[in-house]
């Protein structure tokens, strides 16, 4: 069997990074960082912020992976979630500081985080949306992930999957709305 066709196990890696197995982290990192950096860019639009938030849910996920509970949510959203979360707050504080005076100086402190660490995920968001994801069709839930957490455009769905692009998107928008209402 090759390495392509056996499952990745997040949980697995994360129980082994709350053990302290750097090698976990390494491997979490090789497995998912390029779809990581993929999805924290679509959110930044900068290369170089990108990165310094991936290289930062890493630390994160490092630090935090004790606190990672299966019953609440998949391994694998907790990661993305951690990125997510830190790329958003990274969008809010650019946006401040653009909103603000221009002129005025930055502080140092300014990359410190602005909530607690625990804050950096909510739990029961994360389970109700994989909840709200299991409603999905399994074909138009995969083409949801592929585009927000594998950060695919729409055109590389569709040649993934076999499917015409009209249906990708179709798929897609639907889902979406479906997820929201679920959400709400």
């Amino acid at each position: 069997m090759s390495d392509k066709t056996r499952e990745f196990d997040c949980a697995a890696m994360l129980d082994r990074c709350a053990r302290g197995d750097q090698d976990a982290l390494h491997a979490l990192y090789r497995e998912e960082g390029a779809r990581m950096l993929g999805v924290v860019f679509r959110i930044t639009r900068e290369r170089g912020m990108a990165e310094d938030i991936v290289h930062d849910a890493f630390i994160n996920i490092w630090q935090r992976a004790s606190t990672f509970d299966p019953q609440r949510g998949s391994a694998r959203t907790w990661i993305f979630s951690i990125a997510r979360h830190l790329a958003l707050n990274a969008i809010r504080r650019r946006e401040r500081e653009v909103v603000g005076d221009v002129e005025a100086p930055v502080s140092d402190d300014q990359d410190a985080p602005s909530a607690p660490a625990t804050d950096l995920f909510d739990w029961q968001t994360g389970q109700r949306m994989d909840e709200c994801l299991k409603e999905l069709e399994a074909e138009r839930r995969n083409c949801v992930l592929h585009a927000y957490v594998d950060g695919l455009s729409h055109a590389e769905i569709a040649a993934q999957t076999g499917a015409p692009l009209g249906t990708v998107k179709a798929w897609i928008k639907r889902s979406l709305v479906r997820l929201r209402e679920c959400m709400a």
